[in-house]
């Protein structure tokens, strides 16, 4: 998990160096800055996926042979806002392997229930990454950059927004049905749904001051409580 989301931002980071120099919000970046040079960059997500494989192999032969295919997906997001206005699904994919990837290393075997809650973090992370990008709409129209808020606008684009995270509650409470999960679990999805909705109420399209808040603040707290509770619920629950 640690090489290869390192892998990934390092790569987004050299990637978009160029556009990050040009807008006011990322010309503090490292790369921009000469604080880090972007050769180093690249070197390091480099040694960050042979890493990220090497460690595969000691895990189990599926996830050894499928760690080729997690990291050509979490390095081609990078790539899409040049293309689609999808992008923000194509990030929601690659932080979704993350629910199956683990349930294979531990099991070697696919099933349901993680790729129910895979779906969940698909629908999540696309909802939050389209509400971060709208402090961006303005320079990603000048560049011709790809979003779903440079595509229809903020109001439009936070109605999408709020799909995705309806899609994304509804898959943990399938989830939660499907894995027979107790009280304990629900708890956690009011907490997780809360979240979803207090973003959502906070954040709006004549008001983006609080972007900030709802992107790191609300999710932090979403899938970190729904973690401890989802925890609490197979050891105590049962």
């Amino acid at each position: 998990m640690i090489t290869a989301r390192s892998a990934a931002m390092a790569f987004n980071r050299y990637l978009d160096r160029s556009f990050d120099e040009k807008n006011p919000r990322t010309a503090i970046r490292e790369i921009p800055k000469g604080i880090i040079s972007a050769n180093s960059a690249l070197r390091f997500v480099i040694l960050s996926s042979v890493i990220f494989i090497l460690s595969t192999f000691f895990i189990n032969n599926i996830c050894f042979y499928l760690s080729p295919v997690a990291l050509f997906v979490i390095l081609f997001y990078s790539y899409t806002k040049r293309f689609t206005f999808l992008c923000h699904l194509v990030l929601g994919i690659g932080l979704s392997l993350a629910p199956i990837g683990a349930y294979l290393a531990v099991t070697g075997v696919f099933a349901v229930l993680p790729i129910l809650f895979s779906f969940s973090v698909v629908f999540w992370v696309s909802g939050f990454d389209i509400i971060y990008a709208l402090q961006d709409i303005d320079f990603d129209q000048s560049q011709q950059l790809y979003s779903i808020p440079s595509t229809v606008g903020k109001a439009k684009a936070l109605r999408v927004s709020e799909l995705f995270h309806l899609l994304s509650a509804a898959c943990v409470i399938v989830a939660g049905v499907y894995g027979n999960f107790h009280w304990i679990y629900w708890i956690g999805i009011l907490v997780f749904v809360g979240m979803l909705v207090y973003q959502h109420s906070i954040v709006k399209p004549n008001d983006l001051s609080k972007v900030n808040i709802a992107f790191m603040t609300a999710n932090g707290i979403a899938s970190v409580v729904f973690a401890v509770f989802v925890i609490a619920d197979l050891f105590l629950g049962r």
